[in-house]
């Protein structure tokens, strides 16, 4: 698989824009950056029924960069792929198009997904037909009371993880997931303009590094915790889920079922645990 340089990724995703700032009443001239959306394709090429086929299987508006690792994570997360060894060959056939070919011998089961795969930036599951199938899906759930880790630890995550957010650094208008170890350390993150291909993204690369199933993994997310969110997460067998942002009513629900540890409001010295606080070792509790 094609990997592509950090510049070369961080140059695609910015932007310069003339703009005209307003600063203490006086008009100026200046040179903005932000940061870029466009489409990408990704296109399924497998075998069945003695033939080959290839289908469109999703359209969805990107920050460019790291293509593969979202395709990939995209694949796994909607429950087409078991793991990296059923993907024979990624190939970019334009600037926005990927073409995934499986194996053969690799079964592919697209009832699952019964929506068409159209998604914007700001939204990953709209459309699918219910949450049902999702039952339906293997997946890796997490581990009961592990890992356990310090509320002092997850506090100081959302500053690591702003820090190594280059694009984000130039621009501010950009989603961030990564990935820590039990104790705190920085492992993996992504950048989208896209929350959902954000974690798409993180889960590509943990795919590309057989990280996967992420049972002794933390999470976080810039934003808010939305249902899909959480599904792609549990998917992948992610214990820990955090975010700066709110949760969903829905998010907490799937949180609950999934036996994962959902935290929300995760700044400010502060934050919220909705679901799995048994995961969690508090150094000081306030009454």
């Amino acid at each position: 698989m094609k990997k592509v340089p950090l510049e070369e990724a961080t140059s695609r995703a910015i932007k310069n824009l003339s703009v005209h700032r307003l600063t203490n009443k006086l008009v100026k001239q200046v040179t903005d950056r932000i940061v870029v959306e466009e489409p990408l394709e990704i296109r399924l090429r497998f075998f069945d029924q003695q033939k080959w086929i290839t289908k469109s299987l999703a359209v969805t508006m990107r920050t460019p960069g790291n293509d593969i690792a979202l395709a990939l994570g995209f694949l796994f997360s909607e429950g087409i792929v078991a793991n990296k060894a059923s993907v024979d060959s990624i190939t970019q056939l334009e600037s926005n198009i990927l073409l995934i070919q499986l194996f053969e011998n690799c079964t592919v089961n697209l009832e699952t997904t019964e929506r068409n795969f159209y998604a914007t930036s700001s939204c990953g599951i709209c459309g699918k037909a219910t949450i049902d199938r999702l039952e339906k899906v293997s997946c890796f759930f997490p581990q009961q009371l592990r890992p356990l880790v310090k509320s002092s630890m997850i506090h100081g995550l959302p500053h690591k993880l702003t820090a190594a957010q280059s694009v984000f650094n130039q621009t501010g208008g950009i989603h961030a997931a990564g990935l820590f170890s039990e104790t705190g350390e920085l492992v993996l993150q992504a950048e989208d303009v896209g929350r959902h291909n954000a974690v798409d993204k993180l889960l590509g690369m943990s795919l590309e590094r057989s990280l996967v199933p992420l049972r002794n993994y933390i999470v976080v997310l810039s934003g808010r915790i939305g249902f899909e969110l959480v599904q792609k997460t549990m998917m992948a067998g992610v214990p820990i889920l955090a975010a700066v942002g709110a949760p969903s009513s829905l998010a907490v629900e799937l949180a609950e079922e999934a036996g994962m540890t959902l935290i929300g409001f995760l700044r400010d010295n502060r934050f919220n645990v909705y679901k799995g606080v048994e995961r969690i070792i508090f150094q000081q509790i306030e009454d």
